[in-house]
């Protein structure tokens, strides 16, 4: 519990925003009661080149239009929020799995180790990155951690869009990390994810993979190229997971994909003969319901997943 009063006490964020290079996404929770509610959702497409993910140049290209489409957006779901939780795409941020043998109890320790063996990885200067870590799982009496870099102006690129719209972004994170954290709310019958899963979100751009073990995250890869086909990166994580993590199958297999994605149903079907298991689309029975006008469908789900998520991980932390 927080020993600050409750008047100096931030309030976690009732806004959920996702910038993607196709679509961007708000989403308003509720967290009066009990059961947090998605009371309302708004979504626009964007035009091509307003939003160009990178790690080592400018994103957004096209920043007044960005901006006032994220002004309408707030507008159309209303409530007058002032503090937001922005989901990013994956592709501008860089995330390595490191393991230790000892993690360094000291914070400026650890950012000093971390940092001197991303230098090989990252296609810039480490010192002009913005460096976060958290614990994954274990991996040969070794711990995980999953780190991610990302260049400062590039950050500062997406706060300041929420900037110049009237909003203060709180917390910034990778989309994927937050469909996942939508996951691990719920699982069968709200016990998060156990045993070993794997979840698999797309979007029209780029596609991430992140393999769990009781709900920590063991593997992680993003796939930006478009020419490779989802299968194929599946397949691959799949034999890495058997070969090299002492995998043994998966108590569960998640699709997360929103309405700009081509031929979901195909990919769904090549997926179950890849496993021979139904694929399962990510659900929010458990973990939040949806306001009278929302219809909860699997697409509608992967499209609000990552704004959902990061809200609700700051509300339910």
């Amino acid at each position: 519990m927080s020993s600050l009063p409750a008047w100096l006490q931030t309030p976690p964020p009732t806004l959920g925003l996702q910038l993607d290079a196709q679509r961007i996404t708000a989403v308003l929770v509720d967290r009066a009661g009990g059961l947090p509610v998605l009371r309302a959702v708004a979504s626009a497409a964007l035009p091509p080149g307003a939003i160009v993910p990178s790690l080592t140049s400018h994103n957004v290209l096209q920043r007044d239009l960005v901006v006032t489409t994220v002004r309408g957006l707030v507008d159309q779901v209303g409530g007058r929020p002032r503090l937001v939780a922005l989901a990013i795409p994956d592709t501008a941020a860089k995330v390595s799995l490191l393991p230790f043998d000892q993690v360094p109890s000291s914070p400026r320790d650890l950012d000093r180790l971390v940092r001197l063996q991303l230098r090989k990885s990252v296609p810039f200067p480490v010192e002009d990155a913005q460096v976060t870590w958290s614990r994954g799982g274990a991996d040969a009496g070794s711990t995980l951690l999953v780190v991610t870099a990302m260049r400062r102006d590039i950050v500062q690129e997406y706060e300041g869009v929420c900037a110049a719209a009237g909003l203060h972004a709180g917390t910034v994170d990778l989309a994927t990390f937050n469909v996942v954290n939508l996951a691990l709310l719920g699982g069968p019958d709200g016990a998060g994810l156990p045993g070993d899963s794997l979840l698999v979100h797309v979007t029209p751009s780029y596609a991430s993979v992140a393999l769990l073990r009781d709900g920590a995250l063991i593997f992680f890869r993003t796939r930006n190229d478009v020419t490779e086909p989802v299968e194929d990166v599946v397949h691959q994580t799949r034999m890495f997971y058997e070969d090299r993590l002492n995998g043994h199958g998966f108590t569960r297999v998640l699709l997360v994909a929103g309405p700009d994605v081509p031929d979901r149903e195909t990919l769904t079907r090549n997926l179950m003969v890849l496993f021979d298991a139904p694929i399962m689309p990510l659900s929010l029975d458990g973990i939040a319901s949806v306001g009278e006008r929302i219809e909860a469908s699997a697409q509608l789900v992967g499209q609000v997943a990552a704004p959902a998520g990061i809200v609700l991980r700051e509300t339910l932390a």
